[in-house]
Parts: structure tokens; C-alpha cells; sequence
């Protein structure tokens, strides 16, 4: 029996994205791929399909062992998908969260003369 699902469906219930509209909408956008060709929110996928999936700043390249088509617990994701994404994409991250370190939240307004003579002093100690 070779199971198949949405793509949009199985992107939820495998917990890629919160809501399955979200999960559509990246299909939609083209952030979502089977070798190498983006795909629409209805295509059919069956057991040993890999993905590309972008979400900024990294993608993910996940092969599916199961397509399930209702949510799933998270302590049941190993069972429903492969996660063979290189460590390179996950160090990207890594490097992105690292580099938005000293910037402020919007909205926040600017520093205060504490604070930015506190940034001033934490990266002149860092140059050294």
C-alpha cells in the first residue's frame, strides 16, 4: 500500500510549520522544492520523497519515511521524517543569531547613555 499525502498537509502534521496555512503559503512562494522543482500546495508525496524546504536563513533537506496526514506528537518526528540537512546550513544559523547580537529591538527607541557605554565597553574588552 504507497500512502500518499499533500505536501502542504504533511509539512503540518510532520510540525515544519505551525499552521497549515503557513505551510501553504511557503509552497505558494516557492520556498519548498523536490529535486530542485518548487511545488504547489496539492502535490502528492509518498514515503522516501526528499524535500528542500527554505526557511530563512536556512534549508532544510528532509526525506520523509512516513506520510501522515494528522499531526503528531514531536516525540514522534525521528519516526515521520529524516533531517539530512548538513551541519553547514545549521553553523549558517549559528553565524546569523551571532551577527544580530548587538542589534536592538524595533521599537525600543534609541540607547540610553548606560547602555551605550556599556556596548561601547563590551566591544572594546572584545577587541582586546
Amino acid at each position: 500500500m504507497n500512502q500518499s499525502v499533500r505536501i502542504d498537509k504533511w509539512l503540518w502534521s510532520a510540525r515544519i510549520y505551525k499552521t497549515r496555512t503557513l505551510a501553504t503559503e511557503a509552497c505558494r512562494k516557492g520556498q519548498v522544492s523536490i529535486a530542485g522543482v518548487k511545488v504547489k500546495p496539492s502535490r502528492m508525496v509518498t514515503e522516501g520523497e526528499i524535500l528542500n524546504v527554505r526557511k530563512n536563513p536556512l534549508t532544510l533537506t528532509l526525506k520523509i519515511l512516513s506520510p501522515i496526514q494528522n499531526r503528531v506528537p514531536a516525540r514522534l518526528i525521528p519516526e515521520v521524517l529524516q533531517d539530512l540537512t548538513p551541519a553547514e546550513e545549521y553553523e549558517m544559523l549559528e553565524m546569523a543569531r551571532i551577527a544580530s547580537f548587538g542589534k536592538r529591538a524595533a521599537g525600543s527607541g534609541r540607547p540610553t547613555k548606560k547602555e551605550r557605554r556599556d556596548l561601547e565597553s563590551f566591544l572594546n574588552n572584545e577587541d582586546e
